[in-house]
């Protein structure tokens, strides 16, 4: 079974950092994408920022130079470091991941096959 599991999200004041990890078992291949997204309360689900197994990563407009995106193909584990939080970061947190067949990782939500079950970050 493909499992993703979120950790590290917590509640931390604006100007603090906060790492998140996703650590995936029983699926991998060569194209893959993975994908951090978040979802604040009455708002849609937006994509944060994706990476593939080459490297080649992505940030949303939003980011800047805020959070970085970077995986350990070791522990197969993906990990968002976020540091300068604002309250407006305050979101559930999921990664995911789907096949792009060589194709550019998408921040498109309905290309995504598997999903974590989230993890909470409270800025105040």
């Amino acid at each position: 079974d493909v499992q993703l599991v979120e950790s590290g999200g917590g509640s931390v004041q604006a100007g603090g950092s906060l790492r998140l990890s996703c650590a995936v078992s029983g699926y991998d291949a060569l194209y893959l994408c993975m994908g951090w997204f978040r979802q604040a309360p009455g708002k849609e689900r937006e994509g944060v920022a994706v990476i593939n197994r080459r490297g080649t990563i992505r940030y949303a407009d939003f980011v800047t130079d805020r959070f970085t995106i970077s995986q350990d193909d070791a522990s197969n584990t993906v990990v968002l470091q976020m540091n300068s939080l604002k309250p407006e970061d305050t979101a559930m947190y999921y990664c995911a991941l789907y096949d792009a067949y060589g194709g550019r990782c998408s921040f498109r939500e309905d290309f995504y096959d598997y999903w974590g079950p989230g993890t909470q970050v409270t800025v105040s």
